[in-house]
């Protein structure tokens, strides 16, 4: 079984082809987010450079989200077109989830932050166990202090990874202090392996997602929908 995975939720760019057995490719560009234009050229030369074709792969596979919102948009819908055109199956994997399984085996707890401004952060807890990786607390937005005050409450060990540990790294050792470890630079954002080594425990089990309902997971509103409402609500008001 052959999967094409992408990522697509940060300003990293990524795509990769797994089988049962290895990791046939890997392809990251962290740069400009110009995913438009370069996710498909991206694709298409991994597959190449793979002497693969399109309709080789068997299960197409995306990040679905947390991150941005054109990213993701990208994303999705590149791999549904794909996976529609050739009759294939596709799979959503969350992208904290991801950002968690960079780091395998690790011991105490992971907790990947990805920026979501404001001083909040889009995270989640994870854990290994007996060898497989366990949501501890579900993906959410939250703010960056009150995630530090829900780890200081446990006792494990700390390793951090994502964007937003880049962009809060001051305060989250002002936090946690000797307990938090930062996870090196490779593992520090998306890789595309890690979301095709997930979606392929699923496709093994047969938990294809449907077609018509992959969609993204953005865990909060657009900025345009936020500021829409406020105007909605401000005028609302007025008429009062």
């Amino acid at each position: 079984m052959k999967v094409l995975a992408v990522d697509t939720s940060s300003i990293v760019a990524t795509c990769a082809i797994l089988d049962e057995d290895r990791l046939i490719s890997e392809y990251i560009l962290n740069n400009k987010r110009t995913h438009s234009q370069k996710i498909m050229p991206i694709i298409k030369e991994i597959l190449e450079s793979s002497e693969l074709k399109p309709e080789d792969i068997d299960v197409f596979v995306v990040s679905i989200g947390p991150g941005s919102f054109t990213g993701l948009r990208i994303g999705v819908a590149t791999i549904k077109s794909l996976a529609h055109a050739l009759g294939k199956n596709v799979i959503g994997i969350p992208t904290l989830d991801a950002l968690a399984f960079n780091l395998p085996y690790s011991e105490g707890i992971i907790v990947p932050m990805m920026d979501a401004r404001r001083d909040r952060v889009f995270a989640g807890i994870y854990k290994w166990e007996n060898g497989s990786l366990c949501v501890i607390q579900k993906p959410d937005v939250v703010e960056l202090d009150e995630l530090m005050n829900i780890l200081k409450e446990r006792d494990e060990s700390i390793i951090v990874n994502g964007d937003g540990t880049l962009v809060y790294r001051k305060k989250i050792i002002e936090a946690l202090g000797d307990r938090v470890f930062f996870a090196p630079k490779s593992a520090n954002m998306a890789r595309a392996s890690s979301v095709a080594e997930l979606a392929l425990s699923r496709a093994k089990e047969g938990k294809f997602e449907n077609f018509f309902d992959l969609v993204p997971d953005y865990l909060r509103k657009s900025q345009a929908q936020r500021e829409y409402e406020e105007k909605i609500k401000c005028c609302g008001e007025k008429n009062e």
